[in-house]
């Protein structure tokens, strides 16, 4: 864990939880995500040293906790300027925001932790950012607020959290996502995508980044397809979320209740917007009902 591997000749990444990037520039390196906390951002400054590395910028693809965890001690150690997109950059300096969005009011204790809540760190826009030569900043939508990934000059993309391996989908089956359109629009705009390698943070890298897409794109379409059939009665969304935890025979704690109630009410979202279901309420439950063709 927490191996430094490289891919290419500038381009290189941290096998760790959250796979780290690093791409090694002229005078210093750029680091993408920091990992899921202080210890993170520990080794990392470690590999940094040992390898006589001067760290210019860390770019954070989204504000997720187990991607930023290692910006504050990294920052503080190193004095470097932290980049992402305006609003992944909110939550990143306000951390609370993560929780308190995914359980939709003040989080109580057994949320207020690292993998919710990461420690806060200063941020500035990634357009304006000074990249190096050939490096590019990609738009990956749908994860979370407004996700990115990077391509660098060795041709060699960080996809974050855009897709999960196979084997996590069938023992999890729900991935968190923020909006489900979006998503699915990422999941076809990877797919055409040109590289010599691609790195998602948690699964591992691959040439063929096509497949992996497909796979998360039927798990997508597979989910769809059970809240539609639970949809034929009229349920509310705790009454749902209850179903799919049954249905796919997962145990639920306190993150889980969060981060996958918070998935479902997004496909409920999609799937009213798509006019697949309707809602109404009676005796002050909100019903989410399939509409009969």
């Amino acid at each position: 864990m927490y191996e430094l591997i490289q891919v290419a000749e500038h381009t290189y990444y941290i096998e760790c939880p959250a796979k780290i990037g690093i791409y090694e520039d002229t005078d210093g390196v750029y680091v993408i995500d920091s990992g899921n906390d202080k210890e993170a951002g520990r080794k990392i400054k470690k590999i940094l040293e040992q390898k006589n590395w001067n760290l210019k910028a860390i770019f954070n693809t989204h504000s997720n906790a187990d991607h930023i965890g290692g910006n504050q001690f990294l920052q503080k150690r190193f004095n470097c300027p932290i980049y992402s997109t305006p609003m992944e950059n909110t939550v990143i300096e306000h951390t609370i925001l993560e929780p308190s969005f995914l359980y939709g009011g003040y989080p109580f204790a057994a949320l207020r932790h690292k993998f919710l809540m990461a420690q806060e760190s200063e941020t500035k826009n990634i357009a304006d950012a000074t990249l190096p030569e050939g490096f590019e900043v990609i738009s990956l939508p749908g994860h979370f607020w407004d996700m990115i990934g990077f391509k660098t000059p060795d041709n060699v993309y960080f996809l974050a959290d855009c897709v999960s391996s196979e084997v996590i989908l069938n023992k999890y089956h729900i991935s968190f996502i923020y909006d489900v359109r979006k998503y699915l629009e990422t999941l076809d705009f990877i797919s055409t995508l040109k590289g010599k390698l691609y790195i998602p943070a948690h699964t591992e890298a691959t040439e063929n980044i096509a497949a992996l897409a497909d796979i998360n794109r039927k798990k997508v379409f597979e989910v769809i397809d059970v809240l539609l059939d639970f949809c034929q009665t009229p349920s509310t969304a705790e009454e749902l979320l209850k179903k799919v935890f049954d249905h796919y025979q997962l145990v639920m704690d306190a993150s889980q209740y969060v981060l996958v109630g918070s998935t479902i009410r997004s496909y409920l979202s999609y799937l009213l917007d798509e006019k697949k279901l309707t809602t109404e309420i009676i005796e002050n439950r909100f019903l989410f009902q399939k509409i009969s063709l």
